[in-house]
């Protein structure tokens, strides 16, 4: 098969529908609208969460509680298989994950998770370690430092 070949199913495609063009279009005059009222006008339409004055329900339900989105640490995360791209005994920091482009910005510091397998024996400094690749890294040899 070629590009060229390339159809979409057949009935999936169909004209869009022209409403208000003339009388004999079938949908002329008011263009579906009916006559007047606020949803027949050009920005017509009532705003989202309108009840048409009675109290909105947003307004009724009491607003308690605590977010913590506002406060929460947001970590860059990397998987240990990516760390193999460093040589034996290097020791990897923010910086350095940067300079290899393996996170592009550090946040409130590095997580470090233990997908895949590490095969290098190096010295990671990050802010969190996930108990297995905690484990990983120590398993081949190499250390790990809570920033």
């Amino acid at each position: 098969m070629k590009l060229h070949e390339l159809s979409p199913a057949e009935g999936s495609v169909k004209e869009n529908f022209r409403k208000g063009r003339g009388a004999g279009s079938g949908n002329g005059k008011t263009a579906g609208k009916g006559h007047k009222g606020q949803n027949a006008r050009s920005g017509g339409g009532v705003r989202p969460g309108f009840e048409g004055g009675q109290l909105p329900l947003y307004r009724k339900l009491p607003k308690r509680g605590f977010n913590n989105y506002r406060f929460a640490k947001k970590y860059a995360v990397i998987n240990v298989q990516a760390l193999n791209k460093f040589d034996d005994g290097e020791v990897v920091d923010v910086a350095a994950l940067l300079t290899k482009g393996l996170i592009d910005t550090a946040f409130d510091g590095v997580k470090v998770l233990g997908e895949g397998e590490i095969t290098k024996k190096l010295t990671v400094k990050a802010a969190v370690f996930s108990a297995s690749a905690k484990e990983k890294i120590e398993a081949v040899g190499g250390k790990t430092e809570v920033v």
